[in-house]
């Protein structure tokens, strides 16, 4: 490029990317994710993470799709967690998904109308275990996305695996994430735990929306004192040290968990999902894929 392109590019720029019409190599270009297929359009995706299995991603994903259904969108899961599926029992799905008639999958819809795609509704037998390495499981992620007919979505929420593995490697580089929601616990590791997933977000340039941590606490039936179980919670001042707003703390509920069991998610009348839910709502499409 000559002195005098060099100039001409220079006073076109406002040292603003996002409202720059300068055409310089200092300006970032869109992420190459995976476009999902002709018959579905999603409108806001959500991922929900955590750096280690067992605190309550499921859950977490459950409630929030729940209630955004409630208000009136159309709300979808992808199960991302290949190898320990759980959102078909939350919701009483069983049986096989179906051939869309133009090619593809039709993901299974609940009771209340929330469409779900997860590997247990591609298998006769749901209790078979799935014995897969990486590849291939970062594979199926990739399908859910591509080959499943969604239609048009208002938010689909994602329960993508623990860790920072292949598959939510596979996920943050290749699907369109609006951000992501990090679930934790209350215990002295959760700071490294929490450190990882916020680390890892950053690097792939994911907006964090906040954490959620769950089994926080549980109420006493008889005089309604909060029970620390495992501990004082320090979230808020990991969120703090991040910069991160805590959405949720959630308590252990046995009613809530009679409800996962029974396959009656959306049967839950607390308003635990609500604080996610109006985070999730208010979270901006990202910039660099409009």
């Amino acid at each position: 490029m000559s002195e005098e392109k060099n100039y001409e590019v220079e006073a076109e720029c406002t040292h603003d990317c996002s409202t720059c019409s300068a055409n310089c190599g200092s300006k970032p270009k869109k992420p190459a994710f995976t476009p999902v297929n002709q018959y579905s359009k999603v409108d806001k995706l959500i991922g929900v993470v955590s750096g280690k299995g067992g605190v309550g991603k499921s859950l977490v994903t459950c409630l929030s799709a729940v209630e955004l259904r409630r208000r009136g969108l159309k709300t979808a899961i992808l199960d991302a967690d290949i190898t320990g599926p759980s959102i078909p029992k939350a919701f009483g799905l069983h049986g096989m998904c179906e051939a869309a008639p133009l090619g593809g999958i039709m993901p299974m819809t609940t009771k209340t109308g929330i469409d779900v795609m997860s590997v247990n509704l591609l298998m006769q037998d749901e209790t078979s275990p799935v014995v897969w390495r990486g590849p291939v499981i970062s594979g199926t992620v990739q399908q859910f996305w591509t080959d499943v007919v969604w239609g048009d979505v208002d938010c689909m929420v994602i329960d993508c695996p623990p860790g920072t593995g292949d598959v939510p490697l596979t996920l943050f580089q290749s699907l369109p994430l609006d951000g992501i929601i990090i679930v934790t616990s209350p215990q002295d590791l959760v700071s490294m735990i929490v450190a990882k997933a916020v680390n890892m977000a950053k690097l792939m340039n994911i907006p964090i929306i906040g954490l959620v941590e769950n089994m926080s606490y549980l109420k006493c039936p008889d005089c309604g004192k909060e029970i620390k179980v495992f501990g004082e919670s320090n979230i808020d001042a990991i969120a703090a040290q991040y910069g991160i707003p805590v959405l949720a703390k959630l308590p252990i509920d046995p009613k809530l968990a009679s409800l996962c069991d029974a396959g009656a998610i959306e049967l839950c009348e607390n308003d635990l999902g609500k604080a996610i839910a109006d985070a999730i709502e208010a979270q901006p499409i990202r910039a660099d894929l409009v």
